[in-house]
């Protein structure tokens, strides 16, 4: 029975050494990225945004916000004040709606720790999170048009944390939350994946995510909305799916499903949304995730 046990953690500290060996480099790469983002280009983007409020851009805008969402380093918490600040300076909601999702989705650290699912990977999740804040923004744009989408009277400018005078201090100091936020997600995510790699078949990822693309699409977008909990931790997960026969169009409706119904996330979206609005929110999410892992399957 020793034998068996001692073999079994043999076994299992391989696949956790051969996978953190992996990712590891592009979890301290994403992380110095991300404090390197909040601490020096935060408000430099932010201000971008509040500056193209000013101009008249149309819909044009909706594109720009959503690509400003995905440069913005913050997490929804932070976001959402922000959002409100914008807002209360006369930004449109369909820009702030755009803004929002994108940033949700997706952020220069997630980026980085992306990159050790291979380009194609990467690729897709970048455009897919892109696309879908520019989605959101225009149904707000053509559906409420002139009423209120959001409710932010709540919601007050957040404090900065980065407020030391010296700046090698400031990011040393953003850098460690950023270790103290994502390291235990980072190591339980190797550590389930290493139990996954051990102890389900190939075949059983390949039969479930692969092989039947469209309901493999359906069975990742539902399993990333209980499973997610951080960017980082999710990434052994998807590299060994990938490995094992999950379809690139699985990855991308599990990686859009995933951070948009994360619990923390949902809590501040369902504060200035209100129940009808954040019910039209989750059906977006779901019905968008499902057409997104269909459209890559069919094209890669």
């Amino acid at each position: 029975m020793i034998d068996m046990l001692h073999r079994e953690a043999v076994y299992l500290w391989y696949y956790f050494s051969v996978q953190l060996e992996q990712i590891f480099r592009y979890w301290v790469l994403g992380m110095a990225l991300g404090s390197l983002v909040s601490v020096f280009l935060k408000d430099r983007i932010h201000g971008m945004f509040r500056h193209l409020g000013e101009k008249k851009l149309g819909a044009v805008g909706i594109v720009a916000a959503s690509l400003l969402g995905i440069a913005s380093p913050l997490c929804m918490y932070g976001t959402i004040p922000i959002a409100a600040s914008f807002s209360k300076s006369g930004m449109r909601d369909d820009w702030l709606a755009a803004f929002m999702m994108s940033s949700i989705l997706l952020n220069p650290q997630l980026i980085l720790y992306s990159a050790a699912l291979g380009v194609a990977a990467l690729t897709v999740r970048v455009i897919s999170c892109f696309l879908c804040g520019i989605a959101v923004g225009f149904l707000i744009r053509f559906i409420y048009k002139d009423k209120p989408f959001f409710e932010f009277d709540s919601f007050d400018e957040p404090g900065n944390r980065d407020t030391d005078p010296n700046m090698l201090f400031r990011y040393i100091k953003n850098l460690w939350r950023n270790v103290r936020a994502t390291g235990f997600y980072f190591i339980m995510g190797i550590a389930l994946s290493a139990i996954f790699q051990r102890y389900v078949p190939a075949d059983f990822v390949t039969n479930l995510f692969g092989e039947n693309q469209a309901f493999g699409v359906l069975m990742a977008a539902t399993i990333g909305v209980p499973l997610y909990a951080c960017g980082g931790g999710t990434i052994p997960l998807l590299q060994a799916w990938l490995y094992d026969g999950m379809s690139m169009g699985s990855a991308a409706a599990f990686m859009i499903t995933g951070p948009a119904t994360k619990i923390t996330n949902l809590g501040a979206v369902k504060i200035v949304l209100g129940a009808g609005r954040f019910a039209l929110y989750l059906v977006f999410v779901m019905l968008f995730s499902l057409v997104t892992g269909i459209v890559v399957n069919v094209i890669i």
